[in-house]
């Protein structure tokens, strides 16, 4: 197993709660889905016309389809801190669901960092080449040099890249180390880092695992759950962007980054840390 290739320990069995359908629950999850595949299928006919818009409006309504894709499958979004920033800029969230893509795409349009598998996956694999992503074979650790190059040039582009660093999806419960690579991209072309924290609950209750596309669950599966569980909520909390020169490396920005969306104290940019520890203890 290369650190390029990270895996985590959820599965379907142990992880995702069971979703019980009723005689209301079915016929309201084939109109969600029938919504979703419909508003998923009109955003990639449209590519080619959208294309055409100029940047400030095509960013505002591929914004609003995002969001229509998530409200389609009958998941609330809440939303809550500043719009990010302009220019060059590395988006990062923890990774839990399919539905983290839409939304992460609704905080910034951006080009996403993806396994190649997505490729062959229906519906999915489509609506995620057609947005322009970067897609990494992650089995092949050679390939890694590449891909760091060709998302610093994005970002010294001017544009938004978006990447899972935990490599893998998790069921929300617990979280994975998030990795450098892609942080060295943000370093080498001097861009600022965005973190976001994703979660998924129940509206008025606790913490769901329902959306979770975790361990060898198939995305059919996984789509059919969300859109079969009853008042899910998408909580999107955009935390302070980390600027060009926070860090000192890779490891110790994608430590501030997964600070910042844990919430823990690794939040703070470490060289603004380390200015703060100084002036406690003189």
């Amino acid at each position: 197993m290369s650190a390029w290739l990270p895996s985590a320990p959820c599965t379907p069995r142990a992880c995702v709660e069971p979703v019980r359908a009723d005689a209301v629950a079915v016929p309201r999850a084939v109109l969600r889905l029938a919504a979703l595949l419909l508003v998923v299928g009109a955003g990639i006919a449209l590519v080619p016309v959208v294309a055409r818009i100029p940047a400030a409006l095509r960013d505002r309504l591929v914004r609003a389809w995002c969001r229509t894709i998530v409200r389609s499958a009958g998941v609330r979004v809440r939303s809550t801190g500043a719009a990010p920033p302009t220019g060059g800029l590395l988006l990062v969230a923890n990774h839990v669901s399919w539905l983290d893509i839409p939304l992460l795409a609704a905080v910034r349009p951006a080009r996403m960092l993806a396994k190649a598998e997505i490729r062959r996956w229906p519906v999915a694999g489509a609506l995620t080449a057609s947005s322009g992503a970067l897609f990494i074979e992650r089995d092949r650790l050679r390939a890694l040099p590449r891909t760091v190059g060709l998302i610093a040039r994005s970002l010294r582009g001017g544009g938004a890249v978006a990447v899972f660093p935990e490599g893998s999806t998790w069921c929300g419960r617990a979280q994975g180390r998030f990795r450098g690579a892609a942080f060295q991209a943000a370093l080498d072309a001097g861009a600022a880092v965005q973190p976001v924290r994703l979660r998924y609950r129940y509206d008025g209750g606790g913490p769901s695992t329902a959306p979770a596309f975790v361990g060898d669950d198939s995305l059919l599966a996984s789509v059919w759950r969300v859109v079969s569980v009853p008042g899910l909520v998408a909580e999107v909390q955009v935390r302070p962007p980390l600027p060009p020169g926070s860090a000192p490396d890779r490891r110790a920005l994608a430590r501030a980054a997964q600070g910042a969306v844990t919430g823990s104290a690794r939040a703070a940019p470490p060289v603004a840390r380390a200015h703060a520890e100084a002036a406690a203890h003189p």
